[in-house]
């Protein structure tokens, strides 16, 4: 009886924790447009300086990290262990078959997009992607890459958790907001340890859940230089995935925040906020993008902050998008958009879209590492993770 009543009091105990995880979650459409407004201006009457800024600043990112359970990540100092193969030249770029382990027994997979043109140093953009088919393999995907390594950028292109060659967990699983912003350091920290890479010249951009992963990882590490979260960056909108809103990153006990705070913090480097008037970035030129302009404001770095905004155009990363992209990140990266083909507008033709099989890592040639961690479980447990 008394074994019972202990075993009660451990369940309550764990419940209860897990309750009070969960009610600090702000999950999908946690506000309505109409609310999200008013929250917007109540943080905007919290700060009027620099000084005040980075105040409140500083509990966002730590809200963040504490959120995401970071300071439970093992310390790892190289040991990508690269998987590099199916060297392809291209015209004007080389694309090949990449895999890194982000920690041991962790593999992240991708392809990684280089300039054909020879020089000492290039800069580097790393690419996440949103939700759907494997879009690693996509044509724009890979339309995207190829354009911008012809530019002048190494560019990695990498899958989310759960997706394409990332199958050894289920996307859904409860850390997959940790892991993915942990892979995007460990892509960074491999760019940055390769010779041929300016580490004053970073940029990250991604789609949806990839535009999550850009201004959430820009926002805690100021390695990455120019940042270009593509219709994603929302007042209402916390992210629909447990990929992006999963873990407690945007409320804690006394404190809330948004997405357009998380994206701020960027300031004042370099930002591009892409929208469209389909989804919930229809409101980000009147209100996500001037709170951000704000932000910008303090630190007299109006000029480093812009907003494409497409009225017509739906969630994508679609032509108009990309060139959008194009233009930003030759400016602030030092990229050449001489190099691409111009005919009254960006040619992307050029391009050769590869088949899936093309662009896989792992083969009969190149098998998965004996050590990988296989199932969600085995990973939070490696990590030591709380639930």
């Amino acid at each position: 009886m008394k074994m019972n009543s202990i075993l009660m009091f451990v369940l309550l105990c764990v419940s209860i924790q897990l309750k009070a995880q969960n009610d600090m979650l702000c999950v999908g459409r946690y506000w309505t447009e109409d609310e999200a407004n008013l929250m917007m201006k109540e943080f905007a009457s919290e700060w009027s300086d620099k000084a005040s800024w980075e105040k409140r600043a500083a509990k966002v990112k730590q809200g963040i990290l504490d959120g995401l359970q970071w300071d439970k990540m093992p310390e790892i100092t190289g040991n990508f262990n690269p998987v590099i193969h199916s060297t392809r030249e291209m015209d004007g770029y080389i694309v090949e078959n990449i895999a890194i382990e982000s920690f041991p027994g962790f593999y992240i997979t991708g392809n990684l997009y280089r300039p054909l043109e020879k020089k000492d140093k290039y800069a580097a953009v790393l690419t996440p992607h949103g939700h759907g088919t494997d879009p690693r393999y996509k044509a724009y995907v890979q339309i995207k890459a190829a354009a911008l390594a012809r530019m002048g950028a190494i560019v990695f292109a990498y899958d989310m958790v759960g997706y394409g060659e990332s199958q050894q967990i289920n996307h859904k699983m409860p850390i997959a907001l940790l892991l993915q912003t942990w892979n995007s350091k460990r892509v960074l920290e491999y760019l940055l340890s390769r010779p041929d890479v300016d580490p004053e010249k970073i940029g990250m951009t991604g789609e949806s859940g990839g535009g999550t992963q850009t201004f959430v990882y820009s926002a805690i590490d100021d390695r990455i230089k120019v940042a270009v979260p593509v219709v994603q960056v929302s007042a209402h909108f916390f992210g629909g995935c447990v990929c992006e809103s999963g873990m407690p990153i945007h409320k804690s006990k006394g404190f809330q925040t948004n997405n357009v705070e998380v994206a701020a913090l960027c300031a004042p480097r370099p930002l591009l906020l892409i929208s469209d008037g389909a989804d919930w970035t229809a409101n980000t030129p009147q209100v996500e993008f001037p709170y951000i302009q704000k932000v910008y404001a303090v630190y007299n770095a109006e000029n480093k902050v812009a907003n494409a905004h497409f009225p017509t155009e739906r969630h994508d990363y679609g032509y108009n998008k990309r060139t959008a992209a194009y233009n930003f990140l030759a400016r602030f990266l030092g990229l050449s958009l001489g190099k691409l083909p111009y005919t009254e507008s960006y040619q992307e033709d050029f391009v050769t879209v590869l088949p899936e099989e093309d662009l896989k890592v792992f083969n009969k040639e190149h098998p998965l590492p004996e050590n990988a961690l296989q199932g969600d479980e085995a990973v939070i447990k490696y990590l030591k993770i709380d639930l």
